[in-house]
């Protein structure tokens, strides 16, 4: 294993999603294991998997899932571990110390950046017909291969960005869900009533402004370093900053006491929000009054874009149970263990056909979400992503509330997040 490389990212942050964002196939979906135990003696192999959890009912559904993969493999013990804090140091720090579970939750983000130290085996070699690999949504798998082309991880689970509109406030000022970025701006401007209600709650980082910063052709980022300073990516931006401060139709969340866009909407704050799948049962626990929908993101120069925060199991390259931990994975990631993980919701399946099955892709308030999957931008990008990340946010801020023009912000973003990995 390539420790040094390891290291150099011990300190990078894990994504924000990974933690809000929260796998199973039949028993044939991979070819039976050589080390899943001895029948004959009843001897179990055990393997370990950890994640970093989630609420009640999400967790109740991974108990469930880990019955149920149990009982169709008898041979075939589950240890599972939650990691609560700092999850991707605390992975990265067992991988170089040999004590790493066989089994793993990694968001996407991350991936980049844990593939190339050559801590995760490739899991080409186990895949068979049966496993189905044609029907996941296509984004979400490629975000797990490296740049050898092979796949070290398949989706649990996934969210694209929506739009998230009050009923109510709609009715009032007598408009349309938008369904282009102009008409989002227009929209606005019925919706807002001074500071008490915007029509649009931002949340102005790299993660929510990604797919928006390429719309005009651009690239954010740009042989593994920071390139949103290029003038298409800022023209794309553009409307976002001038929204605010020219409309004055939209704000942040801290703007109006409130933690996220959620909350904001939740509060009468916003008509209108960009949220992921997390947001609904939020929502509906949270704030069950309020009558909302659900639409696919406005389209920008004619063109769908949103993002997608997806998570998968992957392998530990060191682990002396691969074939049992195979088993677990490709059952975690099937057709009938996908079902019963997603079945209620929190989570959103990667495969089409689980998705078709429960029935999201037709749900009143998760279709817009499914539907954008097939052309998402994955929120996962070389393994610089997370320097890029922080220079962007720190300096996008400052253009957003007005303190200086995006342009001379962006520049001095890429300047700094270059020379960070430079130094790298």
């Amino acid at each position: 294993m390539k420790a040094k490389k390891l290291l150099a990212t011990l300190g990078m942050s894990t994504m924000l999603f990974g933690s809000i964002l929260a796998g199973c196939s039949v028993g044939d979906d991979a070819a039976k294991p050589k080390d899943s135990g001895d029948k004959a003696t009843g001897e179990k192999v055990e393997i370990r998997l950890a994640g970093w959890g989630g609420n009640p009912s999400e967790q109740e559904l991974l108990e469930e899932t880990l019955a149920e993969f149990e009982a169709t493999h008898p041979n075939i013990k589950v240890k599972y571990e939650v990691i609560s804090d700092q999850y991707m140091d605390v992975i990265k720090t067992r991988l170089i110390g040999g004590e790493a579970p066989d089994v793993f939750y990694l968001d996407a983000f991350e991936a980049p950046a844990l593939i190339e130290t050559g801590s995760l085996q490739p899991l080409d070699e186990f895949v068979t017909d049966e496993f189905d690999v044609n029907d996941f949504e296509q984004p979400l798998v490629d975000a797990f291969k490296g740049e050898d082309g092979k796949t070290y991880g398949f989706p649990k689970d996934f969210s694209t960005l929506a739009l998230f509109y009050n009923k109510k406030m709609f009715e009032e000022a007598g408009v349309e869900v938008p369904k282009t970025w102009d008409e989002l701006r227009e929209v606005s401007k019925a919706l807002t009533k001074g500071k008490d209600v915007y029509g649009f709650g931002v949340a102005p980082e790299l993660a929510r402004m990604y797919y928006i910063g390429e719309s005009a052709g651009g690239e954010i980022v740009k042989d593994n370093k920071a390139n949103f300073a290029d003038q298409s990516v800022v023209d794309a931006l553009q409307p976002i900053i001038d929204q605010r401060l020219n409309d004055k139709t939209s704000a942040q969340p801290n703007e109006v006491g409130a933690g996220w866009g959620g909350e904001m909407f939740g509060q009468g704050k916003a008509a209108m929000v960009i949220e992921g799948n997390w947001a609904i049962p939020y929502l509906q626990d949270t704030f069950p009054g309020i009558e909302f929908g659900t639409a696919e993101l406005p389209t920008i120069n004619g063109t769908k874009g949103t993002m997608a925060y997806t998570v998968s199991y992957v392998m530990n390259a060191q682990s002396e149970k691969k074939e049992a931990a195979w088993e677990l994975i490709s059952f975690l990631t099937g057709k009938e263990g996908m079902k019963i993980w997603t079945s209620k919701g929190f989570a959103l399946p990667t495969r089409k056909s689980v998705a078709a099955e429960l029935g999201w892709d037709k749900d009143e308030l998760r279709a817009p979400i499914v539907a954008g999957a097939s052309y998402s931008t994955v929120w996962s990008e070389g393994t610089n992503l997370p320097i890029i990340m922080n220079n962007f946010n720190n300096q996008f801020i400052s253009a957003f509330l007005g303190e200086r023009p995006l342009k001379e912000a962006l520049e001095e973003a890429q300047k700094q997040a270059n020379k960070e990995i430079e130094a790298k």
